[in-house]
């Protein structure tokens, strides 16, 4: 990174700090199409569904296609499996020859998380140095992005291609800020269908310095009594969790919390808790009445067999044991709520399914495998379908990353 190159990355920041939150991303992308001669330059946000990118601009004239609130509006990009999808899934800059122009399609992330992409049209076709240039100012516009969307909805807005039912807005704050984190030893992604409707499922994730803590937990019933549950379920976990509590405390603590204080008689949350040792592989999981975590390894999917604990909130002065595995390099430890198992969503084969994405980043297998759900059980789910996905490596450390995301352990999209 050359002296001219620091001031324009210094001045992205500065322009994103001194404008309003909502026109942040507006004055850095401005400063990126004159540092690089660019034609236009726009950022296209992953929609909430996982099927879609969103081109979000100021509406300064009647006319602009999308969907609109005010004077923003947002045009929506289904996946086609052409460039666009193939560069955000895949985490690889794509170069697209035009009438005179060159188009840059390059990935924004952070950590693994696939935010979207920068879009840039160029008058002429980049060569390598400018293209890594671009890659850099794209991971920086992620940063820009993370920090603006705390202090505003637009990005939130423009990301909402199905308006959200009251429990699934309450669902969505007990949910991790990224879905999406890699790190030396692991990479993880979650995952909920149908986005924009469910209320009582959840998936939670934390690291510490050597462990990875992790949760799935699915709140009895449907709506906004359910989604009040699970408020309570994940609140009192997320206490013990971050007080240092083991995984019986946090489970035992939860049960006490729904049993006195749920405001649905006789309510419940099944969970699957769990914890990693970074160093060692050393994973202890809780199965409080839930759908048993599946592991797969060396091309087998097994459900793991846990100590039987009755659901969070059933019987509050019931105790709980937990299990305990070595997993290996290689391994994938996946958990699903029952919405996956339940009605016409059994039909579906879940260890072939699992064995058939098993060469996928986790980010893009709990799409896979919801797509494969809705496939298989139709258009509309009877039940909530909540994923998570962990991939063991191994080799606690730094990980490897060009950009916001590990391009070597990357889905390679198959045709």
């Amino acid at each position: 990174m050359d002296d001219n190159e620091q001031a324009v990355l210094t001045g992205m920041l500065q322009s994103a700090e001194e404008a309003a939150p909502v026109e942040a991303v507006h004055a850095v992308t401005g400063d990126i199409a004159t540092a690089l001669n660019a034609l236009s330059v726009s950022l296209l946000i992953a929609d909430l569904s996982g099927r879609a990118l969103v081109r979000l601009t100021h509406q300064t004239a009647a006319g602009r296609p999308g969907r609109h609130q005010g004077e923003e509006a947002a045009e929506v990009l289904p996946f086609d499996g052409g460039p666009y999808e193939q560069a955000l899934r895949q985490q690889t800059t794509q170069v697209l020859p035009g009438d005179g122009w060159h188009t840059v399609l390059a990935p924004v992330a952070q950590r693994g998380e696939a935010i979207g992409l920068l879009e840039i049209d160029l008058p002429d076709e980049p060569n390598a140095a400018v293209i890594a240039r671009i890659n850099r100012t794209a991971h920086a516009l992620a940063f820009v992005v993370i920090a603006n969307r705390r202090h505003t909805d637009l990005f939130e807005w423009g990301q909402r291609s199905t308006p959200f039912t009251l429990s699934a807005e309450i669902q969505r704050r007990l949910l991790p800020a990224s879905f999406t984190c890699e790190a030396g030893a692991f990479a993880l992604s979650g995952w909920l269908e149908p986005a924009a409707s469910v209320g009582g499922d959840t998936f939670d994730y934390s690291v510490a310095r050597d462990v990875l803590h992790l949760s799935v937990t699915d709140a009895m019933g449907h709506g906004v009594a359910s989604a009040l549950t699970a408020t309570l379920g994940v609140g009192s976990l997320r206490n013990t969790r971050r007080r240092g509590d083991s995984l019986v405390t946090q489970a035992e603590g939860a049960n006490r919390a729904l049993a006195e204080h749920a405001n649905v008689r006789g309510a419940y949350v099944t969970a699957v808790l769990g914890r990693i040792d970074l160093a060692t592989g050393r994973c202890e999981l809780l199965n409080a009445g839930h759908v048993p975590p599946v592991l797969v390894r060396e091309g087998r999917a097994e459900p793991l067999e846990l100590p039987a604990n009755f659901p969070l909130g059933m019987f509050p002065d019931e105790g709980y044991r937990s299990g305990e595995i070595l997993l290996l390099p290689g391994d994938r430890l996946v958990i699903v709520t029952d919405g996956i198992r339940e009605r016409n969503a059994a039909d579906l084969d879940l260890p072939a399914a699992l064995i058939s994405i098993a060469h996928l980043h986790p980010r893009e297998a709990v799409r896979a495998l919801s797509d494969a759900v809705l496939a298989t059980a139709g258009p509309v789910l009877a039940d909530d379908a909540t994923l998570l996905i962990i991939d063991w490596y191994g080799g606690h450390g730094p990980r490897s990353s060009a950009a916001g995301a590990d391009i070597g352990r990357a889905s390679i999209l198959r045709q």
